[in-house]
């Protein structure tokens, strides 16, 4: 399983206002949990920092480590959004995963993290 502690992260460098960071990943893949079979995916992170952003490069190798994951695209969908919540803790914070056709369907799944209060 992907591991939370590979993300890095470095200050905000502008604080005191908010603006939109969006990252997509296109080549996304991980595991079928009932068939085996490979799932692609465009993964969209798109959050408003507070303090903290995400290192791309440290990211790219979160994303790679659930290549050979069997997982639901839910599951995946919901760990990502709440381990890049939990690393940044952003003003707000949304996960997009568009998933590939296979079998006729294809699947967008959105998650949202909100802090603690």
């Amino acid at each position: 399983m992907a591991d939370p502690k590979i993300l890095e992260t470095f200050p905000n460098p502008a604080p005191h206002r908010d603006f939109l960071i969006e990252h997509t990943h296109h080549e996304f893949t991980s595991v079928c949990p009932m068939t085996g079979h490979p799932d692609f995916a465009d993964i969209t992170v798109s959050y408003v920092a507070d303090k903290k952003c995400v290192e791309l490069k440290s990211l790219k190798l979160y994303f790679h480590a659930f290549r050979n994951e069997g997982i639901f695209f839910e599951a995946v969908t919901n760990k990502i959004c709440d381990d890049l919540g939990n690393a940044l803790k952003p003003r707000s914070l949304k996960i997009i995963s568009k998933w590939k056709a296979r079998g006729g369907f294809s699947s967008v799944v959105t998650a949202e993290w909100k802090k603690k209060k």
